[in-house]
């Protein structure tokens, strides 16, 4: 039987993997403008993965474009932002909702090939700075192992 020091300690560990309705809890975002399914492979607020799965039911797909459905490379980004915003999320969540999640800044952004439906993007996020209620992550979406798209995303948490 542990101690109780060490039962306090394993209830605060982070989990490895967030699972849809987890994101509920750490970030303010839902559907359509959730674009990120899970978070995998989480260290800390050090590095992550998002996973999100590209079916051809997404509704950006309406006009993006009709008849040849390309993911709009800005969504990724948000994506990259929600996965590195949910790691910085879960080490501000109190309980009580999601924590309020802003957009800082978005760098060095180059989108290298297009998503198309059918395909399952991951986001790899890892933290290059930390300041206060301040992250910068550095990002890079893959398909299949392959870069289509990379920058480096700054958020900040705020008390909703």
């Amino acid at each position: 039987m542990s101690r109780p020091a060490e039962q306090g300690a394993a209830a605060r560990e982070v989990p490895r993997v967030l699972e849809t309705e987890d994101l509920f809890r750490v970030l303010p975002h839902r559907y359509p403008f959730l674009m990120v399914d899970r978070v995998i492979e989480i260290r800390g607020d050090e590095s992550c993965i998002g996973i999100k799965s590209i079916t051809v039911n997404e509704p950006f797909f309406a006009g993006h474009f009709p008849g040849r459905p390309v993911m709009p490379g800005v969504l990724m980004l948000e994506g990259m932002a929600q996965t590195a915003g949910a790691v910085c999320g879960l080490a501000h969540a109190k309980g009580d909702g999601p924590p309020g999640v802003l957009l800082l800044t978005i760098d060095k952004a180059k989108f290298r090939r297009p998503v198309l439906p059918g395909q399952t993007i991951e986001y790899h996020m890892r933290k290059i700075q930390h300041r206060r209620n301040m992250w910068w992550f550095r990002g890079e979406a893959k398909v299949a192992g392959q870069t289509v798209a990379e920058a480096e995303i700054g958020a900040m948490i705020t008390e909703s």
